[in-house]
Formats: structure tokens, C-alpha cells, sequence
């Protein structure tokens, strides 16, 4: 999961508002809320169980603190830990380091792409075993070794990836959790993408709106399906069909 910042253009409300994504790799879902806290993400995650893969944003970690033994279990982003040392790099050469290391799993994951889908977890799961886990602790050891100043670029970088580590080395359990939130940073384009187009929403209405047809069109990519002709085809079905899909109660509030 990840969110990024909306616009909402009310007289009154505050400006900005958080889009909170949800993803996997058949299916997205958006929220547009008005702030972008722990209350925020109790509501978007409601009563889920499971592995939430996030970046380091602290209110995630207050919502599992606060659900400790009710199985939510968070996993942590190795894109945005790679961020933190490419940042580093051009003051400090030895970033190059866990770079050359972050590099090293990603190859692993490329190479078990490469097995036919029905074998391509457990091919995943032999390489990191075997792989990976040599890999994590070779960083583990550069990290806790390593001696820089806690204000720094790098020594920034250093906590940021020490204080995230448990979650981390999560995906080592499990070959179906990816290594980052990549892809619903992927599935966050769009919305970037249309707040540069027009600017936002111009009511909490509005954002309701955005959010479900966000939910739709981005969820319809990831299956392989046309959006505009699924749309048009739920819209069909539901007028032949009234009260079926609650798209068709949507698209009339629209016309109005």
C-alpha cells in the first residue's frame, strides 16, 4: 500500500487530501481521505489480516503496534531503501556498496522470471534460500559495522534501513511477497497523472467519484481488460439489470 497527495478545491476544506492505494497484482483499490494519519490508514486497511507491504511511513507501524497479535504483519520496501543510498552515493562512494548488494536481489528475482509460471515460485523460493539470505546478511553485517554521522545522507540512510530490517527480510518467507511497493507506486501514475490534468476534485462528493472510477479503470488494466469497454458494458448490464451493480447509481449522480 502507499498514498500520495490529492487537491480538493472546496471553499472551507483543507486543500490537500491523501489518496491511499491498495494493490496487488490483479486488482487496486483508492480511497481519497482528508488526512493522511493513523486514523486514515485504520480506515483503508479496516479489519484486513495479512501482510501489508509499505514504505517506512511511521503511522503504518503505529496501526500494527496497535493490532499487535491480530495478524497484520508489514513487509518493507527495498526500492525506497535503494532511494535512501542513491541519495548518499555522491557524498559518500561507499553507499556503492549496499547498492551493489540491493542490486544483487533484484538480479536474483529477474533470474527466477525466467521459470515457467507454474514453477516460477518455487524457483523464487530455492533462489532466495540459497540467494538472497547470503546477500541479507552481508548487508545486515555492512550496516551494523559501518560508522557515519546520524545527520548525514548516509547515516540517515543506515537507520532508515536498520530500524525497517524485521520487515525487510519478510519476503523471505514467502515467495509471493515482491521485494517493493513497485507496484502500486505503478498503479499511483494515473493519479498523478490526473491531478496534473485537472487539478483535483471540486467536492468530498468528487472525491468519492474519482476514487471509484480510479478503482475500476486501474483494476480493468491489471486483468488485461479494455476500460472504456468495461465500463460500457457494466453500464449496459446495469440498466438491463437495475440494482445489480452499483456503478449504474454512480454514473447517474454524475449526469446530475
Amino acid at each position: 500500500m502507499d498514498e500520495t497527495w490529492w487537491r480538493l478545491m472546496k471553499k472551507g476544506a483543507s486543500k490537500r487530501w491523501w489518496v491511499w492505494s491498495i494493490a496487488r497484482e490483479d486488482a487496486v483499490s483508492y480511497r481519497l481521505l482528508a488526512s493522511r494519519s493513523a486514523d486514515a490508514a485504520r480506515t483503508v486497511l479496516g479489519d484486513y489480516t495479512g501482510v501489508a507491504i509499505c514504505d517506512g511511513y511511521k503511522e503504518y507501524d503505529v496501526l500494527a503496534r496497535e493490532r499487535e497479535g491480530s495478524d497484520l504483519i508489514l513487509a518493507h520496501c527495498w526500492a525506497h531503501v535503494r532511494r535512501k543510498f542513491v541519495e548518499a552515493e555522491p557524498h559518500y562512494p561507499e553507499a556503492s556498496e549496499i547498492l551493489d548488494r540491493i542490486g544483487q536481489l533484484y538480479a536474483i528475482e529477474a533470474e527466477a522470471k525466467r521459470a515457467s509460471p507454474e514453477e516460477r515460485l518455487a524457483r523464487l523460493a530455492a533462489l532466495r534460500a540459497k540467494q538472497s539470505k547470503p546477500v541479507l546478511d552481508e548487508i545486515r553485517t555492512w550496516l551494523i559495522t559501518q560508522r557515519a554521522l546520524p545527520r548525514s545522507a548516509l547515516g540517515k540512510a543506515i537507520a532508515y534501513t536498520r530500524g525497517l530490517w524485521p520487515g525487510l527480510v519478510r519476503f523471505l518467507n514467502d515467495p509471493k511477497r515482491p521485494l517493493d511497493t513497485n507496484g502500486v507506486e505503478r498503479a499511483l501514475r494515473g493519479v498523478a497523472v490526473g491531478r496534473k490534468n485537472h487539478y483535483g476534485s471540486r467536492s468530498e462528493r468528487g472525491t468519492r467519484v474519482a476514487a471509484l472510477f480510479y478503482s475500476l479503470i486501474e483494476s480493468a488494466k491489471l486483468c488485461g481488460v479494455e476500460p472504456r469497454a468495461y465500463l460500457r458494458e457494466a453500464t449496459l448490464r446495469t440498466v438491463r439489470n437495475p440494482g445489480t451493480v452499483t456503478l449504474a447509481r454512480d454514473l447517474k449522480s454524475l449526469e446530475s
